[in-house]
């Protein structure tokens, strides 16, 4: 590997394993006494007579029940010191969160002061001030500490450095437009539940805040977190809070929840988003100074070393970071500078890494509390042919023929990209299959291009042959070509 030269090496010592997304929740306001104020005209519910806008009596009953079941939730009050986090865990019921005095950041989204955040169950998070803050807690949690040793210190530095290369890469663009000077490329390796994904949040949320749009890749296909399990894809970071929603995403879609299922295929598809990513970058100024951050799958030995390095070679790293993983660094240590992870990361039950990919598949389509989605169930005929045909269903990947089985001197094409035409059968129900662009061609191009978006296969009757899709949008659907996922996702809609 021909790495450029890395330009600094430091070390970190810490992160949470877990990206949760904020939700906003609804609620009164506050004013400074603490008294709820009217959702109207926002006056006391007390000593205020005249509202123009509502009659106050219809609405102080409403108020009393909002403030009376408040005062039934535990409610508790967290003063933080400097450089100190407050790190909680949710359990089965939501808990509120508020910012009531200094400043605070959660994976570097500033909270915002008397702001009320709902946080949803099993919810994790660290909320961390560099200049002191009091936090309200009103809920039940599954476990809450104050941690005073932190790594935050070290993670700005760390931001620093990389905005300082951002810097001379911007001098150095705009004295010559069409030179070689560009942002830090920043790999981030490592084994499952170390804190790769928040670490990329935190540094990208930095990045934006500094004024900058740096790219922020994801190959893990298993615990991702651009679009729904399977996929690999790359987001153009422009606001720091909520950096997933809100973006557009175009995520090559690998199918699998491992590479190991098909890593000729995961090789394929990392190197045609690097060449993708590397052609954003040049769009223009801002976005090629401010560099890109890959995030990579937790798989760190055998086939999965393999898959590391060949995306290190795809996306041309400066500097590639390892946590918590002694034998991966000494195997990299010509290349890679390491990054141990502190006592807040915690590792992850596989029935949880399970419920994390159930509930992303579920926000896919059904949205969050604050932004809800409602999707479409419609059915359609699949005995058709020709253009009359509405959905044509594709694989990647075939099974190999025995060398045994084929004529002397013939050699069959690759059989783990091969493009192989599915049929409808009752063993697909509950599968994710995802759409792909409406001029694609049922032919090794396929595997290069990216999927427009997802869809369940809900229900499937042989004898009427039909099939009845969970779609985020209404038919018809955009195009008639798709691909069958090894992801399944039964609809209760009870999360």
């Amino acid at each position: 590997m021909n790495f450029r030269q890395p330009y600094f090496i430091a070390l970190f010592i810490y992160q949470f394993s877990f990206l949760a997304d904020l939700v906003v929740g609804e609620g009164p306001s506050k004013n400074a006494t603490g008294q709820v104020s009217c959702y109207v005209c926002n006056s006391d519910n007390e000593g205020q007579k005249d509202c123009e806008s509502a009659d106050l009596d219809k609405l102080k009953p409403f108020l009393f029940l909002m403030t009376e079941n408040k005062e039934k939730r535990v409610v508790n009050e967290y003063r933080l010191n400097e450089d100190n986090e407050l790190r909680l865990e949710v359990g089965n019921e939501e808990v509120l969160l508020e910012l009531l005095e200094g400043t605070a950041e959660i994976f570097g989204s500033q909270l915002s002061m008397h702001k009320r955040y709902t946080l949803p169950p099993g919810y994790r998070a660290a909320i961390f001030t560099y200049k002191g803050a009091l936090l309200e807690v009103v809920g039940k949690t599954e476990s809450i500490y104050i941690a005073q040793q932190t790594p935050m210190i070290i993670y700005l530095n760390t931001h620093a450095a990389l905005e300082s290369l951002r810097r001379v890469a911007e001098s150095q663009l705009l004295a010559d437009p069409n030179g070689p000077a560009r942002g830090p490329r920043l790999m981030i390796t490592g084994p499952t539940d170390v804190g790769k994904t928040t670490l990329c949040r935190i540094l990208c949320n930095y990045a934006v805040r500094e004024g900058r749009s740096p790219l922020y890749i994801d190959l893990d296909i298993g615990q991702g977190s651009i679009s729904i399990p399977g996929s690999i894809g790359c987001l153009y970071i422009e606001k720091p809070a909520d950096i997933i929603d809100g973006f557009d995403r175009k995520p090559s879609y690998f199918g699998h929840i491992t590479p190991s299922a098909n890593l000729k295929l995961y090789d394929m598809l990392v190197k045609e988003l690097a060449v993708a990513v590397k052609q954003k970058a040049k769009s223009s100024l801002n976005c090629n100074c401010s560099g890109y951050i890959v995030n990579t799958c937790g798989w760190v030995k055998g086939d999965g070393y393999a898959c590391i390095v060949n995306a290190a070679e795809a996306f041309e790293p400066d500097v590639v970071i390892v946590l918590d993983h002694e034998r991966l660094y000494i195997e990299l240590q010509q290349d890679l500078p390491s990054y141990l992870k502190s006592g807040g990361v915690e590792s992850r039950p596989q029935e949880m890494r399970i419920a994390h990919r159930r509930k992303a598949i579920h926000r896919y389509f059904y949205g969050t509390k604050s932004l809800r989605f409602s999707p479409y169930s419609f059915e359609f005929s699949y005995d058709k042919t020709g253009d009359e045909q509405e959905l044509s269903l594709y694989k990647i990947g075939a099974e190999q023929i025995p060398d045994s089985c084929l004529p002397i001197g013939m050699v069959v094409e690759d059989h783990r990209t091969q493009v192989v035409s599915v049929p409808f059968t009752s063993e697909l129900l509950n599968h994710v299959i995802a759409l792909m662009p409406p001029d694609s061609k049922t032919d090794q191009t396929l595997i290069q291009k990216p999927c427009v978006g997802f869809l369940v296969i809900t229900g499937i009757d042989t004898t009427k042959k039909t099939i009845t899709l969970l779609s985020p949008q209404p038919y018809p659907l955009p195009s008639k070509i798709a691909l069958l996922t090894q992801i399944t996702f039964v609809d209760d809609n009870n999360l």
